[in-house]
């Protein structure tokens, strides 16, 4: 096999939670475009429905609220139903919960009802995939999980870049539950990547930088300072980091952080 030839997905089902989320969207096109079949999973039901039908190629949505066993196991059972095997996963969901204000809170007056609801999207959710899903790899032979953590779970947040700093017209932070909850996404990766590599499942965590999504002028220019790339990540920049861990590219990395941020967590 050429080295060109192990980036191809074709024949492979991948699995993507969050898939209706703006990143979601693009990382779900990246991985079509490499050939493979697409099981697009998101609690916006309407959202991953149009997002499937847009890109076709064979790809299903499954409305699934990850932080719901339940929920979770029925999308595996009709994932498996409608492709009959899993490869990648992409654990991709993540929250900020539909209260804003709460979830932008200082410390000292989080709530914890905000904070055990990131949680059980973030942390939760993210285990309860794996757990359903693993199983069906086992079976399979083997498979690639890649989990979606932050460079916030890596590095704290400089709180000086939030001065001035706006999305949506409201100030922004980065709350300790989103670095809590990302820093235990790599924990876990690294748990399943000893605890299934026997079975030939290997697990990675996908750690971007921040990504430019809408956020004012001042929050870029002063982010932007930070890294050594000098700019916020695009969305489409991290699609070839996903290739590269869906495929057999990587087939001997597992238990690895892949970071995609410019530099910054190199000062």
């Amino acid at each position: 096999m050429t080295a060109a030839a192990r980036f191809d997905l074709t024949g492979k089902v991948a699995v993507l939670t969050g898939a209706a989320g703006l990143l979601g969207r693009h990382l779900a096109r990246g991985l079509a475009e490499h050939g493979a079949t697409l099981a697009l999973c998101d609690v916006d039901g309407d959202g991953v429905r149009a997002l499937a039908a847009e890109i076709g190629r064979g790809a299903t949505a499954h409305a699934c609220d990850v932080g719901d066993a339940a929920s979770v196991r029925g999308a595996v059972d009709s994932i498996v139903a409608a492709h009959r095997r899993i490869d990648v996963l992409l654990n991709n969901a993540a929250t900020k919960t539909a209260n804003l204000g709460a979830f932008f809170a200082s410390v000292e007056d989080y709530a914890p009802e905000t904070w055990r609801e990131v949680m059980r999207v973030n942390v939760d959710g993210m285990f309860f995939v794996a757990q359903a899903i693993g199983p069906v790899m086992r079976r399979g032979g083997g498979g690639s999980i890649i989990q979606t953590s932050s460079i916030y779970g890596l590095v704290a947040p400089d709180q000086r870049i939030y001065e001035g700093s706006s999305y949506g017209g409201r100030p922004i932070n980065t709350p300790a539950v989103y670095a809590a909850s990302k820093a235990a996404v790599t924990g876990l990766t690294r748990y399943l990547a000893t605890y299934w590599g026997a079975d030939g499942i290997r697990v990675n965590t996908l750690t971007p930088g921040g990504v430019a999504t809408g956020q004012n002028d001042e929050f870029q220019r002063r982010y932007s300072a930070r890294v050594p790339l000098g700019r916020m990540a695009a969305p489409e920049d991290l699609v070839g980091a996903v290739v590269y861990l869906a495929s057999d590219a990587s087939r001997y990395v597992t238990g690895h952080e892949l970071v995609v941020d410019g530099g910054l967590s190199t000062w």
